[in-house]
């Protein structure tokens, strides 16, 4: 068992790294087995939130309007991690992210992890829902919210502990730390002939966007102006 390592949890604006925008931070440095410390903050996708995420997490507009981008957050955040391993429930999820937002700083972030979602699938009942909530309830640990990033950063490592206390004398193995692989290039900035055509294209068709375009990457401009182009046609 890793008894030194960061339980971490984000809420994002959805599913893929590549297209969606990290909205909540939250961290619990766990040394020696030991809380320490914790890591809280929302963070400004620059976007509105479609309605179903803010049904889900309770986070609203305004919260992540009043916040910081993940360009002045990310830098905090690995300040609080160290050098030290990272655990969450598909904690694959969470490192992508992170990591793409590390890297399009300028910073460096390779991390050994602990996924609390592969061992809940190794040692609960296949029947079993297996996701933080569910298994979190299976093994009778009380979770203050869910779907709000330093609760559900706790609960995880909560779930790490309490699997490690029934099944680490049986099977060792499972509880030590992997490499988390995900390889991410840093994103270039949209180029000013970016943003002027896809001004141009929103005005000619008269479309509002839900996204501040000055925030935009090259590759995510281009994405959201050939989709324009698909559906309404050029100028």
């Amino acid at each position: 068992m890793v008894s030194s390592y960061i339980a971490v949890d984000l809420e994002t604006t959805g599913l893929d790294p590549k297209q969606d925008k990290i909205i909540e931070i939250g961290a619990v440095k766990v040394i020696e087995g030991q809380i320490t410390e914790n890591y809280e903050t929302f963070v400004n996708p620059y976007r509105k939130l479609e309605p179903k995420v803010g049904m889900l997490t309770g986070i609203t507009n305004r919260q992540l309007e009043a916040s910081r981008g993940i360009a002045e957050v990310i830098g905090g955040f690995l300040d609080f991690a160290g050098d030290l391993p990272i655990l969450g429930h598909h904690v694959i999820f969470d490192y992508s992210f992170l990591k793409r937002a590390a890297i399009n700083e300028g910073h460096e972030f390779e991390r050994q992890g602990i996924d609390t979602l592969k061992l809940a699938r190794r040692f609960m009942p296949p029947d079993e829902k297996k996701n933080l909530t569910a298994a979190c309830v299976y093994y009778g640990i009380v979770q203050t919210l869910s779907h709000r990033a330093l609760a559900d950063a706790m609960a995880a490592q909560k779930l790490y502990q309490e699997l490690a206390d029934r099944y680490e004398k049986e099977s060792p193995e499972a509880f030590g730390p992997q490499a988390l692989i995900y390889k991410v290039k840093k994103e270039q900035p949209a180029s000013k002939r970016q943003k002027e055509h896809l001004q141009d294209l929103l005005k000619y068709h008269k479309i509002v966007l839900s996204v501040q375009t000055e925030y935009l990457s090259r590759n995510e401009i281009s994405r959201i102006t050939d989709k324009i182009i698909a559906q309404y046609g050029r100028i």
